[in-house]
């Protein structure tokens, strides 16, 4: 069976874009790296079920922002791009309930909102600004940071802010995409707060800060939109006193496992849940690379494949599902920059 991956790139090297990788599931290896899409800095895409991807964009004067393709051909062809910002997003996803469009804009401490056409392009409907209430880092100094924008499972939104150490729950105008502030959770100093996930079974969600190495365990409450910190560990070996900065995470679909990527240590950490709402680093594995920054399963979660962006190279993984833990089966197989690693429907 073919399983096949878009991969979001940065452009300062050899990537000219978006690409797309195979994963042959009978023979268990990647293969036919191909290009898909030319962009700048593209590091994060979403597909759509109407079989459109979203990728984030900047133009060649610096500003950024979105661009819509369709993907029923190779390479893609572009539908439209709306581009009003700055500098290009840090993450996207598509609503397709709403047929609303999220980007979370780090430098511009912006989240916005593009609404999806009948012909699947985007037109810009609204945005919230974060502004204040830094963070103690040198990387939090210079304003609000969000690094994540997606769908909670009551579908409200919730924004991950790296440079205020909060995570943000907005309810969402179904006509224009106004969102409206429900809650605000404020992590400890330094925290910085990446990606986050969500076991809506156990009412719980787990939050990674990329900038103290730590992976957190909320607990979520859907009557109120609001979040309680239940439990808190480190994502790298205590001894660690080399740079590290923990990007991706990924639950398993069980709720049993959660995955988190450690860019410096280089390696992916597997924690298992508990029943007291705590968790438990079972293992640490090298992803055979330099900074990987984002990773994923295939369908049925019994491969995982990692990005490593400086080293330019993926890795795949067997998985075992009893114990969550992870095996090497391939390595250095080409791709440019990856950053960003989406199952394709």
């Amino acid at each position: 069976m073919i399983e096949k991956f878009l991969i979001g790139t940065y452009t300062t090297k050899l990537s000219k874009g978006v690409y797309e990788i195979d994963l042959d599931t009978d023979k268990k290896e990647l293969k036919n790296l191909q290009f898909v899409a030319k962009g700048r800095n593209p590091t994060y895409v979403a597909m759509s079920k109407d079989n459109k991807i979203y990728s984030v964009d900047k133009a060649e004067n610096g500003a950024g922002g979105a661009m819509a393709l369709d993907a029923s051909t190779r390479p893609t062809t572009e539908i439209n791009r709306c581009i009003n910002e700055a500098t290009n997003p840090a993450y996207i996803t598509v609503d397709e309930q709403r047929q609303f469009v999220y980007t979370a804009n780090y430098h511009t401490g912006e989240v916005m909102v593009y609404k999806i056409e009948s012909d699947g392009s985007i037109d810009f409907q609204n945005k919230v600004v974060h502004e204040g209430h830094v963070g103690p880092r040198p990387e939090q100094q210079n304003g609000a940071h969000p690094h994540y924008a997606d769908l909670t499972p009551d579908n409200r939104l919730v924004v991950v802010d790296l440079g205020q150490d909060r995570v943000y729950v907005y309810d969402i105008n179904d006509e224009d995409g106004s969102l409206t502030e429900v809650s605000c959770l404020h992590m400890e100093p330094g925290f910085g707060p990446r990606h986050i996930v969500f076991d809506p079974k156990k009412h719980l969600a787990y939050l990674v800060g990329e900038l103290s190495s730590k992976l957190a365990v909320l607990r979520y409450d859907a009557e109120n939109g609001s979040f309680e910190v239940k439990h808190i560990v480190d994502t790298i070996p205590h001894d660690w006193a080399d740079h590290n900065g923990s990007a991706a995470i990924r639950m398993s679909e069980d709720g049993r496992f959660i995955y988190v990527s450690n860019r410096g240590n280089n390696s992916l950490a597997v924690f298992e849940a508990k029943d007291n709402d705590k968790v438990a680093r079972v293992q640490l594995i090298p992803t055979e690379g330099d900074f990987p920054r984002d990773f994923n399963f295939n369908s049925d979660e019994s491969f995982v494949i990692a990005v490593n962006q400086n080293s330019d190279n993926a890795t795949l993984y067997a998985r075992d599902k009893e114990s969550g833990k992870l095996s090497v089966i391939q390595k250095d197989f080409m791709v440019p920059e990856g950053v960003c690693v989406a199952q394709e429907y």
